[in-house]
């Protein structure tokens, strides 16, 4: 059977206070234990360095709690966040949290259209701006929803002389924070979470980062994006540990150099980034001499992947499987080599169970498919979705919170994903996951990446079409492919259709992009 609900502790390492602010938990607290260890490292693309103690990024925070309050903003109101992988967005979350407000920290990629679209719906009360986005003022203008004022950080944090303001005595029920999905399969709807969520975190610090005190976790993400923000600051900082964040370009090649240049000993990314920095990055002359291992989540870490990386380097990757609503529950752990082609098992503490696709809600047996599902008593699951109570409804199946992950859990409590209820595909009428053919074809040596998708070829015809990026200097084509295909897939699931790729499309966020797969 599933791991039995009843059989498992609460998922965290401690009670829930009843009072509980996430800055203060973050920053605060630190910042009394210890005041000059460095929480914050910011490099630049020219290579500078600005430093942040916690006990100095605390006191900054604070004088942005006191200039928030000089605005007037009632508790609950809500704060959009715009501003880029730096400074600024740290201080303006953690104070709009810290001063009892609901943050919402929106993607740097997002066009001012997009912004203003989820200002409106979030009832937001101000855009925060920060330093990198001054410039659009104008395409403001004239157009904020009622009610809705634009603030720059630079005038907040311009009373740093002035007296600093405590955080703000929460509730850990109170909203902290709003995230907006991605939108790749419907409109973008916000997910609420409270101050709380930040312990509803403790069981992944030993169960997939192994992160603590003393640790410098290099995070390749930006900081408006929930992966970065879980991992690179509430986890690194709720244990004490130091957080590097790269404000350049991109390129794969500078991920080994940050590396040895701060002594990182967790690095942070999705899988994209780890097969890049294989194919384009120097690791010799001992760049990951400091490395412990990396992790990595945001999409599934592929077997080869998983298997070139331990060969080139020597280190482990470990994976965590969750969503926007509740962060990763299922991982791999450090200490124990990961399984490829599973994200790990259930975090110790977790209450989590596959049911059945249908309906219903007692766990199924071990092997069989159905959706997953945590249990709502999770510190670490949301309050609801923002004013949509009839998709909040949908996803709750008594105490049981389930978000249309389709899994199974095998016989040594691993839990193996077959893709999303609604990514399933329509091949000739059979219904199809996505990641099973994918899984399948993967396994091939030439195959670098694998996407597929269902493609109609007459109005009552779908078979499935495969985008395929071969490794250098792999040769294949489509009738080796076929029946490799062939040789591991049943008929139906193999793909019809062939298109070899430079590159598979992504979201800003490094997700593989279906949709645009589709489209293409």
């Amino acid at each position: 059977m599933s791991p039995s609900p009843s059989a498992l502790p609460p998922a965290s390492s401690g009670a829930i206070p009843a009072r509980f602010n996430l800055a203060r938990h973050c920053l605060g607290r630190n910042a009394a234990l210890r005041p000059d260890t460095p929480a914050l490292l910011l490099v630049g693309g020219d290579g500078a360095v600005e430093e942040w103690s916690y006990g100095d990024l605390d006191r900054a925070t604070r004088h942005v709690v006191a200039a928030l309050a000089a605005e007037g903003f009632a508790p609950g109101d809500r704060v959009l966040v715009r501003c880029g992988n730096d400074l600024d967005f740290v201080l303006a979350f953690f104070a709009a949290a810290g001063a009892g407000l609901i943050a919402l920290p929106a993607s740097a990629m997002l066009t001012p259209d997009e912004l203003l679209s989820l200002a409106l719906d979030a009832g937001a009360a101000a855009i925060v701006l920060g330093d990198a986005f001054a410039g659009e003022r104008a395409a403001y203008a004239g157009r904020l929803p009622p009610g809705c004022r634009l603030i720059d950080v630079a005038a907040l944090r311009a009373g740093r002389c002035a007296p600093v303001a405590d955080y703000a005595e929460t509730r850990a029920e109170d909203p902290a924070y709003l995230i907006y999905t991605s939108g790749t399969t419907s409109r973008p709807k916000g997910v609420l979470h409270a101050h709380r969520a930040v312990l509803g975190r403790r069981p992944m610090h030993a169960d997939w980062l192994g992160i603590g005190a003393g640790d410098v976790l290099l995070h390749a993400g930006a900081v408006n994006w929930t992966y970065t923000l879980g991992v690179g600051l509430f986890d690194a900082w709720s244990v004490g540990a130091t957080t590097v964040l790269y404000r350049g370009d991109k390129d794969p090649a500078v991920w080994p150099r940050l590396i040895a240049r701060f002594g990182a000993t967790i690095f942070a990314a999705v899988p994209t980034v780890y097969r890049q920095i294989l194919k384009y990055a120097d690791l010799g002359g001992g760049a990951m001499a400091t490395l412990r291992h990396g992790v990595t989540a945001g999409e599934s870490l592929p077997a080869g992947l998983l298997a070139d990386w331990h060969r080139a380097t020597g280190l482990w990757l470990y994976e965590a499987f969750g969503m926007s609503e509740i962060s990763t529950y299922v991982s791999s752990r450090p200490g124990t080599p990961p399984t490829p082609g599973s994200p790990g098992r259930p975090q110790r503490g977790r209450r989590i169970a596959v049911l059945p696709r249908e309906g219903g809600s007692e766990p199924l047996p071990v092997g069989e498919i159905g959706v997953l599902a945590v249990h709502r008593s999770d510190p670490g699951l949301m309050l609801g979705y923002w004013r949509r109570p009839e998709e909040e409804a949908a996803v709750f199946r008594g105490e049981w919170f389930v978000g249309g992950d389709l899994a199974a859990f095998d016989d040594d409590g691993r839990l193996w994903f077959h893709g999303r209820a609604d990514d399933l595909m329509n091949a000739m009428g059979y219904r199809v996951a996505p990641l099973e053919v994918e899984a399948a074809l993967a396994r091939h040596p030439a195959i670098a990446e694998v996407a597929v998708t269902e493609t109609r070829v007459r109005e009552d015809v779908s078979v499935i079409t495969a985008y395929v990026v071969l490794r250098p200097e792999a040769t294949a084509d489509e009738a080796a492919l076929a029946a490799f295909a062939a040789a591991h897939l049943a008929a139906y699931k193999q793909p019809r259709r062939w298109v070899f790729a430079e590159r598979l499309p992504r979201t800003a966020n490094g997700k593989l992009d279906r949709k645009a797969l589709a489209r293409s």
